[in-house]
């Protein structure tokens, strides 16, 4: 009825009810719509969040992968580097000179701490001579978010000042210690560049690898730090003991020198990392020290250790050295003896085996504990047989007499005349130490002429002279077994004139080490061949030996020279300037030397270089001795502290018990009677010449014979005093009963009544004392 009702109704009627029914139908659609719109954005807000997550994803795993790799590595993995066991050094017969013993080291792992503070305390009190100090620093070193970088230890004022205007937040100067520190956790990976550029240029010397390393040590991570190195077995027991979270052992070698000062500049010593800083120790520190090994430790998200792997040290060679510790021991012994006796500032001895050019011992006064090294000053660990050079003195006269030999410029026998005792070179006199008369080219040399040393010098010239410095190793360094050694200071030929090739004749204006010196005499005792001196005989590792080989630098001269020159040093020994050297039962070879310092530009009349080379047996060595004293001054000498400070009086003596020990540890058979018969001349002029030179004996100072022939003979006739000091003169005149007045100071210039003159017993001699003119080592040097 409803719907025939609305057929019949007309249009307008129709339209009405389609809008009433159409508005209500309008809510119902714009809810819709707002659905659609709504799950639409959903869906967009969806696709967007997981396109988000997946760039992201992709960003971390593809991106990032290799930085987020090394972070999860450096989270859950600790690397701690193990230092190898260091290798025995040994001396030729085996015998231990330096070994390493196991010792407990305590370390921390700061990111496992959480009371820095109060695990400094425990730590503190459970080691010894912990301060407060000592405290704060490791408190520094424990805690997590302010682990410091040392960037430099000993900064100076300037530095330090330039460091503090930087005002950075990162780096900064420590209060206590005056080092430059940084925090690398407070600097961001973008200013790493900026902070070690500004930092090094604040700093001096640091550019290139220093700025590289620098910028190493800021970006560090610091999960590792030493909280004692090397400590005693009962702290390590209280360490242990306090069961502290973050604190553990490692086992590291302790180095430990069982002779103390003995070889100690020879062998050396290492720093608390094990590394060789001087000596063998140092020359062959990749030998000893081995291959370091890891350990490699794994930590879950707790921060706890799940596995631990390790990679084991190499153990370091088994060094073997040349020098027999028995020798050393003999050669300290007696350096410091004669530096205690002579009154000198220091002194060294080289001793070789000159047919093979090891060295047997090698001593450096004063010395040092290398087992305690950093309580030694640099004086002490300073090593003079390489590092030091000095004039050498008159024992320089046996290269100007090997050159004259070789070059056929002197004959042994040909005769100088060196009486006027002096010789002008330009304006300068140089004096021998007394008036010789006429010598031989021999007792030039035995004699230690300094006129007839020039005279020969001279006639070599320039080229020649400079030719066998050369040949002799002067001017470079021999050794590669010391890395520190100096090559001395020598004239080029053209560089040389006539008042600088005196002076290098006799011993001046060339300086040589030690080492050079005793290397230059063995080349003359196993006739003529220069060899390396080497201290290293051999190297074992891993049940190989690597032996060192005998090395010949050259020959320097012919044999015949070395043998000629073996028997005028020989005589030496006999009746010259090196009587003082000689050995019972054996031949010696071997010359002095005296040598004025050169002190602020000019050569001091008071402070000397005293030094003796030598060889024994003379015609068959079995090892050469240098001995250099530097600086002595006196002796008490027969009751009476009296002036020694030559070459003659001061070295020789050493040589000789140094010598005479060693033969005796070696048992090398005498080569001849030890019995000498007493000095006794055949002539009344001879005899007082002879008493005169065995009371000089190089020195005013040197012994004067027990009873001397002229007073056992001629009791009434008086001695020949000149060059004698006064109280040597006063103890001549009182063995014959004649009393002595003396006017003046010094040493005798002459006498009344004079020599030969005959007196009645206890007549009083008038003695007239002047100072004396340098003796024959000792005259000054000319400049160049």
């Amino acid at each position: 009825m409803s719907r025939l009702a609305d057929s019949i109704r007309p249009p307008w009627g129709r339209r009405s009810t389609r809008r009433r029914r159409a508005a209500a139908h309008a809510p119902r659609r714009e809810w819709r719509d707002t659905l659609k719109r709504r799950v639409l954005v959903a869906a967009w807000a969806f696709a967007i969040w997981v396109v988000a997550i997946e760039a992201r994803l992709v960003h971390l795993q593809v991106v990032q992968h290799a930085e987020l790799v090394a972070r999860a590595g450096s989270q859950q993995r600790r690397t701690i580097e193990v230092h190898s066991k260091r290798g025995e050094i040994l001396d030729r017969n085996g015998r231990v000179l330096a070994y390493s013993v196991d010792a407990d080291t305590v370390y921390a792992v700061p990111t496992d701490i959480d009371e820095p503070a109060a695990t400094a305390r425990a730590l503190c009190n459970a080691l010894n001579e912990c301060t407060r100090v000592d405290r704060d620093a490791l408190e520094r070193r424990l805690h997590r978010r302010r682990s410091f970088a040392l960037l430099k230890s000993d900064p100076s004022s300037e530095e330090a000042r330039r460091v503090a205007a930087l005002g950075l937040a990162s780096a900064g100067i420590d209060p206590d210690t005056g080092a430059v520190y940084a925090v690398p956790s407070r600097i961001e990976d973008e200013e790493l560049e900026a902070t070690a550029s500004a930092i090094c240029g604040a700093l001096d010397d640091c550019a290139g690898a220093g700025r590289d390393d620098l910028a190493r040590r800021l970006r560090r991570p610091r999960d590792f730090a030493y909280v004692q190195r090397k400590v005693s077995p009962e702290e390590a027991r209280r360490v242990a003991a306090l069961g502290l979270d973050g604190v553990g052992f490692l086992t590291e070698d302790r180095r430990y020198y069982p002779g103390r000062e003995l070889a100690a500049h020879l062998i050396g010593y290492v720093g608390l990392d094990n590394q060789g800083l001087s000596g063998i120790e140092s020359t062959y520190d990749s030998e000893i020290g081995g291959r370091a090994g890891q350990i490699l430790v794994h930590t879950d998200a707790r921060r706890r250790a799940f596995s631990r792997i390790d990679r084991p040290p190499t153990a370091g060679a088994t060094v073997e050295l040349t020098i027999d510790k028995h020798l050393q021991h003999i050669a300290e012994r007696e350096l410091r003896a004669g530096i205690r006796t002579y009154d000198a500032d220091a002194g060294a001895v080289v001793m070789l085996d000159p047919r093979t050019g090891e060295v047997l011992a090698l001593a450096s006064a004063p010395s040092f504990n290398p087992n305690v090294f950093g309580a030694a000053t640099p004086a002490q660990r300073r090593n003079r047989a390489v590092q030091d050079v000095y004039e050498p003195g008159s024992t320089f006269k046996i290269v100007t007499a090997a050159a004259a030999f070789e070059e056929d410029a002197v004959q042994p026998d040909e005769v100088f005349d060196v009486s006027a005792g002096f010789i002008r070179i330009g304006r300068n006199r140089i004096h021998d130490f007394t008036t010789y008369g006429p010598l031989s080219f021999t007792d030039v040399i035995v004699k230690s002429s300094n006129v007839g040393a020039i005279l020969v010098g001279l006639r070599l010239g320039p080229e020649r002279l400079s030719r066998y410095v050369d040949r002799f190793g002067f001017g470079r360094a021999l050794s590669r077994d010391f890395p520190g050694e100096s090559a001395g200071l020598v004239w080029s030929a053209e560089t040389l004139n006539d008042r600088a090739i005196a002076s290098i004749a006799m011993g001046y204006q060339i300086a040589v080490t030690p080492l050079q010196m005793a290397a230059a005499f063995a080349a003359v005792a196993n006739g003529g061949e220069l060899l390396e001196p080497r201290v290293v005989r051999t190297v074992a590792r891993n049940g190989g030996r690597v032996q060192s080989e005998r090395r010949v630098i050259r020959r320097a001269i012919s044999r015949e020279t070395a043998a000629a020159l073996t028997g005028i040093m020989t005589q030496g020994a006999e009746r010259g300037t090196a009587r003082r050297a000689r050995v019972p039962g054996y031949a010696v070879a071997g010359k002095t030397g005296t040598a004025e310092k050169l002190i602020d530009g000019r050569y001091s009349h008071t402070d000397h270089n005293a030094s003796f080379v030598g060889f024994v047996p003379a015609d068959a060595p079995r090892f050469v001795v240098l001995v250099m004293l530097d600086t002595p001054r006196t002796a008490m000498i027969n009751g009476i502290r009296q002036r020694a400070y030559t070459g003659g009086a001061a070295a020789a003596p050493v040589f000789q018990r140094i010598a005479e020990a060693a033969l005796r540890y070696l048992r090398v058979p005498r080569t001849q009677d030890s019995t000498r018969p007493p000095l006794v001349a055949r002539s009344a002029p001879a005899r007082d010449a002879d008493l005169r030179a065995a009371a000089w004996s190089e020195s005013a100072g040197a012994p004067l014979p027990a009873r001397s022939a002229v007073a056992s003979e001629d009791a009434g006739s008086i001695p020949d005093l000149r060059g004698l000091s006064a109280r040597q003169a006063v103890e001549v005149l009182g063995r014959i009963g004649l009393r002595a007045e003396f006017n003046g100071d010094g040493a005798v210039a002459r006498h009344v009544p004079a020599a030969g003159e005959a007196v009645d017993p206890g007549a009083t001699v008038t003695v007239w004392l002047q100072r004396y003119a340098p003796p024959a080592d000792d005259a000054e040097a000319l400049g160049p």
